[in-house]
């Protein structure tokens, strides 16, 4: 018997009187027991006092890092999970999902924190806005994390994952955690939780965690806390509509229900490889995880002609599905996680047959496992509605296990009416090698839905299916799916920052954006900047160049070197007639090279490579006898290795009038030493 302890304002708090057992999925067994009743108080406290301010004092790199850290930590350790991983009727391959998943998620938080986020504290959103006719008074919009705790209840049917996913965005953001796994998996969420203590790598007090009931924590959080809930619209329901949460607008966060389709292209025949993708996609949906994920296909959309092939096709092959003890290689499908669970999925089983027939039960189906009678096992169970237009049950109950329903459309309008019966779903999957389809679909079934996962034959081969959420891409749907969003690469980061609209002048602004802006003051290096290492770079530090004066000459050998004769260059008389030049004019590229001419420094130095330019823009037509200058700045400094890191440079090229005809920005590698 495992005796799971919470970990509470700094320390192991063992199971009370108030503990309750979970039990093996796969033999019934009593293998774990767990809660205590926890001073909450402490534990926000303890998260806002020390592990807030400790983690706010980091920049976003280095929280990156330490999510790095610890993915690799618990990718070392992860075969201790896999051990634990039967015992909740998960197969090996149905713990990858949860436990590489998992670990997975925290690498791609850790790169998208050093790649997409700044070297600082401030997180910058969008670009500047001009708010004055002399640019003397900007705006920019920034996020800064909050003051409060992150507060996150996870579901059981991934109590790796679901902890991981929540937890990357929000020590990235800069924000502690209150970590309260579902308790049937806790055993599960437990160990991994005291792999990241073992790790040492976080701040005390930026991760914590309750085994069994939440107590009166949320009667004590506030205007700057998050709530992070996945589970079911029932307990979500509850929850959120807690007075206090109400009253205080803690933010609130809900992935739940979601009754997601699947629907097949009209222009599918049995005889292309998008059917036999569609009959593997949907067989695997509904027996991965023993259809106990949230973003499993419950309702299989087709059209009228295919309703009888694709049900014979689909029966055949979730028949051919190897059920039993999950610990067995041969296996492909495990148990539901108990058996208060599989009494749910089978009452919600007759709420579809009162409108649904059962075409596939599973009957005949061996269970592999030493006591099958002991473990929650669910066979497969595929029902078929003729009249999904007038039918009910189908588009609101939600048997979560291994069952899905097929119902025909007459045309791709009506499947995706069909498909937004369900009220709101996390993900659909349309299969099509048909654009307009596809584009049919993402337009009428979009504003239901919070992923539209589309494969053909090109992008089978990659294609990571419909039922995995991505932690670059958003996870969530509106309505009944809960109206939030996780994830989403830096859009899941910024659930846990307030948006600030800061105005100021240039210098104010530059000073705490840590970005120079035209107007802003600027430094005179000591030497050419070229010539300076990373760190002996400093924002603002500016060089203003010789001029140079543009000739036909220099337009004609540019025009007949590179091939571009684009009359605006060559025709001083069809020049004229475009409104945008006086006559000839240079090449805006011309400018460029001349530009890069006089501002850099060609001898070796720290500068090792050019890497890009955004923002290029013309302002104004450069003709030929005018002159041309560029003042180059140092913009933003961001670390990318041990050794060198990003320099971002404005690049601003005047004429002779020292009006302003082109600016971009200029990216370089910058080696940290000679």
């Amino acid at each position: 018997m495992l005796e799971l302890q919470s970990y509470a304002a700094g320390q192991w708090i063992a199971p009370d009187n108030s503990a309750r057992l979970m039990y093996s999925a796969v033999t019934g067994l009593p293998i774990a027991r767990g809660g205590a009743d926890l001073d909450t108080a402490a534990m926000i406290t303890h998260a806002v006092q020390n592990g807030g301010a400790a983690l706010r004092a980091l920049t976003f790199h280095d929280r990156a890092g330490l999510l790095k850290s610890l993915a690799q930590y618990l990718d070392g350790r992860k075969e201790e999970l896999y051990a634990l991983n039967p015992l909740t009727g998960a197969t090996r391959a149905d713990g990858r999902i949860d436990i590489d998943g998992g670990i997975g998620t925290l690498f791609v938080f850790a790169s998208k924190g050093r790649r997409d986020m700044p070297e600082g504290q401030i997180y910058l959103d969008g670009e500047v806005e001009r708010l004055s006719r002399r640019g003397t008074f900007l705006g920019q919009h920034v996020a800064v994390p909050l003051h409060g705790v992150a507060v996150h209840i996870n579901a059981y049917n991934f109590p790796v994952w679901g902890m991981l996913e929540k937890l990357g965005p929000a020590i990235l953001a800069g924000m502690p955690c209150i970590v309260k796994p579902a308790t049937a998996t806790a055993y599960l969420a437990e160990s991994a939780f005291r792999m990241i203590m073992d790790s040492g790598l976080l701040p005390e007090g930026a991760v914590q965690l309750i085994v069994g009931g939440t107590g009166d924590l949320l009667d004590r959080l506030g205007p700057q806390d998050v709530v992070s809930f996945t589970g079911s619209a029932a307990t979500a329901f509850a929850l959120r509509s807690n007075p206090r949460l109400i009253r205080q607008s803690t933010r609130f966060i809900a992935e739940q229900d979601s009754l997601n389709a699947t629907v097949l292209g009209p222009d599918v025949t049995p005889d292309t490889p998008e059917f036999d993708l569609f009959i593997k996609e949907a067989a695997q949906e509904m027996t991965t995880k023993a259809g106990q994920k949230c973003t499993a296909i419950r309702r299989i959309i087709v059209p009228m002609a295919l309703l009888e092939a694709v049900s014979d096709a689909l029966v055949a092959r979730l028949a051919r599905t190897r059920i039993g003890d999950p610990a067995l290689e041969t296996t492909r499908m495990g148990a539901l996680v108990g058996f208060d669970h599989r009494a749910d999925v089978q009452a919600r089983m007759a709420e579809l047959a009162s409108e649904a027939t059962c075409i596939f039960d599973g009957r005949g189906m061996a269970i592999e496992a030493e006591t099958p009678d002991h473990g929650a096992f669910q066979k497969p169970a595929l029902y078929r509605c003729l009249d999904p237009v007038l039918a009910q049950n189908i588009h609101m109950v939600e048997a979560f296990g291994p069952v899905a329903t097929i119902m025909p459309y007459s045309d791709i309008k009506q499947a995706a009416e069909i498909a937004n019966r369900g009220g709101g779903s996390l993900v659909a999957s349309v299969i099509t090698h048909d654009p307009a389809v596809a584009r049919s679909m993402v337009q009428a079934s979009g504003p239901w839905h919070g992923r539209i996962y589309i494969n053909d034959r090109d992008s089978m081969g990659e294609a990571t299916g419909h039922g995995s959420p991505l932690p670059h891409m958003i996870h969530g749907g509106p309505g009944r799916a809960g109206g939030g969003e996780e994830m989403g690469g830096i859009r899941g980061v910024m659930h846990y920052m307030q948006r600030v609209a800061v105005q100021g002048s240039p210098r104010m602004l530059a000073a705490i954006t840590d970005q120079w802006l035209p107007g802003a003051p600027e430094i005179t290096a000591p030497v050419h900047p070229f010539q300076l290492v990373f760190d002996d770079i400093r924002i603002g530090q500016t060089i203003k160049t010789a001029t140079r004066r543009i000739s036909v000459e220099d337009i004609e050998h540019f025009a007949r070197f590179t091939g571009d004769t684009f009359y605006a260059h060559m025709d001083d008389v069809a020049a004229k007639a475009n409104p945008f030049f006086p006559g000839r004019v240079a090449h805006g590229y011309l400018l460029l090279s001349f530009a890069a001419g006089l501002f850099v420094q060609p001898d070796p130095g720290p500068v090792l490579a050019n890497t890009g330019l955004n923002g290029l823009r013309f302002h104004k037509p450069v003709c030929p006898g005018d002159s041309l200058w560029v003042r180059l700045t140092a913009k933003r400094k961001t670390r990318r290795t041990t050794e060198y890191g990003e320099v971002r440079w404005n690049v601003t090229l005047f004429n002779q009038d020292d009006e302003q005809v082109a600016e971009y920005e200029l990216l370089t590698m910058v080696a940290f030493s000679r």
